[in-house]
């Protein structure tokens, strides 16, 4: 079972990370990461350098298509030969996946239309210029596009994911093995829950540039 997962510079770490951490331990799947070209990928926050071996139009089908988010996902709207491929590769999949404002890819490749979706808060409006309906869930299946909101709702897709390409069992057994269980300190991780000024503090954050690198 293949599972291809398109990099542009600017990925989200843990939209990439998170989920190739659970779906890695799913009997009989592998993942393969792609670029654009051969080669390394910078990271949104500067100090976490991907390779990628191979481009992906090197790859004409897989069973499952993941596309994370982060900067990332604006050079990928852009680059209208990548939309034509992933409009290609949707076509044999078994799931199309994304994480964060990845779903803002897969609606410009003309793959949300008139479906329920979600994405980081960020980018709802973005979404709904895409004509699909914009949810706040964690997660959210339509047919086999399956849509997961901000960074690290991405673990609670694959999760799910993990469910549907194996067993719940299976699924379960992932969980335990990397322990998560999720205990936050904070209880302002959606916005409906983050008060005013937590909102603000994260829209200012948004806009200073990394300092790692």
């Amino acid at each position: 079972m293949d599972i291809v997962i398109p990099l542009y510079d600017g990925y989200e770490p843990l939209d990439v990370v998170g989920p190739y951490e659970v779906l890695a331990y799913v009997p009989g799947v592998s993942v393969r990461f792609v670029g654009a070209e051969k080669g390394p990928v910078k990271d949104a926050l500067g100090s976490l350098p991907t390779y990628v071996p191979a481009a992906y139009s090197a790859v004409d089908h897989c069973d499952v298509l993941l596309i994370p988010g982060g900067g990332s996902w604006r050079t990928m709207v852009a680059d209208t030969d990548f939309l034509a491929w992933v409009r290609h590769i949707h076509h044999r999949t078994r799931y199309t996946t994304s994480v964060c404002t990845g779903a803002l890819v897969l609606g410009a490749a003309g793959l949300l239309e008139g479906l329920t979706a979600t994405t980081h808060w960020r980018g709802q409006e973005a979404l709904a210029s895409y004509n699909a309906a914009y949810t706040p869930q964690r997660v959210v299946q339509q047919g086999k596009v399956i849509t997961s909101a901000g960074v690290s709702s991405g673990v609670d897709m694959a999760l799910a994911l993990a469910a549907l390409l194996s067993d719940e069992v299976t699924a379960q057994a992932i969980q335990l093995w990397i322990e998560y269980d999720p205990q936050p300190p904070f209880d302002s991780g959606s916005m409906a829950k983050a008060p005013d000024a937590v909102q603000k503090r994260a829209l200012e954050l948004a806009k200073e540039p990394p300092r790692n690198g």
